[in-house]
């Protein structure tokens, strides 16, 4: 068996194109959609990621509003600009990159994000949606993970889910959506980490229909751990080097029946359901 590729750059350029119907139709009633992006100090990698996600918005009519500080600033500065982007009008949806430099507190720079222009969909007050199935913004790299899996009509619902990883930004969201009563969810969903012993983790990962590996350990998931046919997610990665490792090993392509390739998977995925939810933002402020 060779595993069917669930290619995340073929699903996100799809969605790309309807967001950018849907911008020019905001645009046609005189309210452009747009996202922010605030980035503190000069990483390499904070700054690539900022330009991408600029770049993203350029392709679909999003305009771009974003704000670059030195690495220097004080944690109230950063939140005077925070409360500028909550007000300016021009902004639907922002983040603010992380990690965040020195000794800026991240979660009180989070909690001052408006919650209805979290973009991230990350805030407390969105998570708590998510666990009551209410609406707001949806972490963006989980709901990914859920469209790329509808698009290849991988079964999830009443199915099997196996996540390996309990992260804030992937592991916890996921499985909280993946349990929710609505179209490619309602699945029964088991949560695995790197603190359960391997031959726990091994025989749940054996029944599962569809495992998610977003542990950030390269290999975690191996060829004799998957139930030949299911569906494999590598959404965690770690750098060796320049060298980008998947959290699974390549001999799964040999049993998996789906499986995300280790570029172009998940992350085109996570960038477009950015976009989507400051374009959502606008529509629901036109209303």
């Amino acid at each position: 068996m060779t595993a069917r590729s669930l290619d995340g750059n073929a699903v996100a350029e799809q969605i790309m194109a309807d967001l950018a119907e849907r911008s020019a139709r905001l645009r046609a009633a005189g309210r452009p959609p747009g996202l922010g992006t605030i980035l503190v100090g000069d990483n390499p990698s904070s700054s690539r990621y900022v330009e991408m996600k600029r770049e993203d918005c350029a392709k679909v009519g999003i305009e771009s509003v974003h704000a670059h500080l030195p690495a220097e600033i004080s944690q109230q500065e950063l939140e005077s600009v925070i409360a500028r982007f909550n007000a300016d009008e021009r902004v639907d949806a922002f983040l603010v990159q992380l990690p965040l430099p020195g000794e800026l507190d991240e979660e009180a720079a989070l909690l001052a994000i408006d919650p209805a222009k979290d973009a991230d969909g990350l805030h407390p007050v969105n998570l708590g949606k998510l666990v009551m199935g209410g609406n707001g913004p949806l972490p963006c790299t989980p709901l990914g993970i859920v469209e790329l899996l509808a698009a290849y009509d991988v079964p999830v619902e009443g199915r099997h889910v196996v996540i390996i990883g309990r992260g804030l930004t992937i592991g916890r969201p996921l499985s909280l959506l993946l349990t929710l009563k609505r179209p490619g969810c309602n699945a029964a969903v088991s949560v695995v980490h790197t603190g359960v012993p391997r031959q726990e983790m091994v025989l749940l990962c054996r029944q599962a229909d569809v495992i998610v590996a977003a542990a950030g350990s390269p290999g975690i998931v191996e060829a004799d751990m998957v139930k030949p046919g299911a569906a494999v997610v590598g959404a965690g990665t770690t750098f060796e080097g320049r060298k980008l490792l998947s959290d699974v090993a390549d001999d799964v392509a040999e049993v998996a029946g789906w499986l995300t390739p280790r570029l172009g998977g998940v992350g085109p995925m996570t960038r477009a359901m950015l976009l989507s939810n400051a374009v959502q933002a606008a529509e629901r402020a036109l209303a």
